[in-house]
């Protein structure tokens, strides 16, 4: 109990309950209730979650955190199994044999989260005496595990670095000796006989140009995986977006896909490496149109905040399941039958190195949306609002312009 309450209080009151005088009685009373009010206050306080339960398992307690943790009414839960209170929890051997338990859970409403709960008995204090109930104690460790997620990934991409490094090696020097070998034909044919080098000088050219456009596929290749530094300039993002569409554009036609771009016309230059967010957005595109096959609509957004530039990319292809879209980061995952699964892995490094964040939202059925948020400048510190209380800005876009 407290300082106040000592031990062995109860036990004393019980025996003498019924000598006790109607004043002193209701002393105790307001006493035990304000003793109940202080510690209901504290874990009301907490971060983490409590959950106190019976000794069938039923909640008798429940504070805050935890509600807000799996999205409860303390209220509508009071007496309830906690099995059916908490969905997906089953209550592990050990804690059923008066053991403690540690375990991480991942719940998906009223968000997704990745929490730890530790779960202990409660007995009377008395070796050998018999369970009360339990009580869980339940943390939040999202931003732990991302981290450690983020640096799993981290040394996964080096690893795929160094080996991409090492393969574009290998096949860089047959080019090289390829394309010499190819001039040193065609300066003898020349000589030898002009009538036949006329004949095959197209072929040549042909050869030439494919050994060239691998070279270039190697060198992109290496561009967007090596982990190089940014090299930042002043850039309009509008250009950057519109220069991707027009890459792309002689196969979006031919798929038959319609590109809406909504551009923000009053964004500010903003300081990023033209050339990598390219990429980014190259590898965005070439996704969506991947996912729609023939027929469809790509709409891009670019739009701003007081200090961020927002770029939305939305398809409306046949969309991605949950898990699906929680794996689109892992290295060599891919949903297409001939993909490297390196495609989402290089834009999120390019999009961190910037300083930026990437989210996906998808329905299988419904398409796809991928929201960019780049930074415009340092951000001066200042307190945030209260969600109840924070304005909804709704963004103003401009016509849309088809390509």
């Amino acid at each position: 109990m407290s300082r106040v309450m000592k031990s062995g209080f109860l036990e004393k009151l019980i025996s003498r309950i019924d000598r006790l005088p109607q004043e002193e009685m209701q002393g105790i009373l307001l006493r035990l209730l304000r003793e109940k009010g202080f510690f209901e206050q504290v874990f009301e306080a907490m971060e983490e979650g409590v959950i106190v339960c019976d000794a069938d398992g039923r909640v008798s307690f429940i504070n805050r955190a935890a509600c807000g943790f799996f999205g409860l009414d303390a209220e509508q839960t009071s007496g309830k199994l906690l099995e059916e209170v908490i969905r997906g929890f089953r209550w592990p051997a050990a804690g059923r044999r008066g053991g403690t338990v540690s375990r991480d859970m991942e719940i998906f409403y009223p968000e997704n989260r990745y929490l730890n709960f530790y779960l202990r008995p409660i007995d009377d204090g008395e070796a050998g005496g018999p369970e009360l109930g339990s009580v869980m104690l339940i943390r939040d460790i999202t931003q732990t595990r991302k981290m450690a997620e983020e640096q799993i990934e981290s040394e996964r991409l080096n690893a795929l670095t160094m080996m991409a490094a090492g393969v574009a090696h290998e096949i860089g020097n047959p080019l090289n000796s390829l394309n010499i070998h190819l001039q040193l034909m065609e300066r003898k044919l020349k000589k030898a006989d002009p009538a036949v080098y006329a004949q095959v000088k197209t072929q040549l050219d042909v050869a030439r140009g494919e050994i060239q456009r691998l070279d270039f596929i190697i060198e992109q290749f290496l561009r967007a995986i090596r982990p190089t530094k940014p090299a930042f300039e002043m850039t309009d993002l509008n250009k950057v977006i519109e220069g991707a569409v027009n890459f792309l554009a002689p196969e979006l036609k031919d798929r038959r896909i319609k590109v809406h771009l909504r551009l923000h016309a009053g964004l500010p230059l903003l300081r990023m490496d033209p050339n990598q967010m390219k990429q980014a957005f190259y590898n965005l595109i070439k996704n969506a149109l991947q996912a729609m096959g023939t027929g469809g609509s790509l709409t891009i957004v670019s739009d701003l905040t007081e200090y961020d530039a927002l770029i939305s990319f939305e398809d409306t292809g046949k969309g991605m399941s949950p898990e699906t879209v929680a794996a689109m980061h892992d290295p060599w995952f891919t949903t297409k039958k001939s993909g490297t699964g390196l495609g989402m892995l290089i834009v999120r490094r390019i999009v961190r190195d910037h300083g930026g964040e990437l989210t996906i939202e998808s329905e299988e059925g419904k398409g796809t949306r991928v929201a960019i948020t780049l930074p415009r400048g340092p951000r001066p510190g200042r307190y945030l609002e209260a969600p109840e209380d924070a304005p909804r800005r709704k963004p103003v876009l401009p016509d849309v312009i088809d390509v």
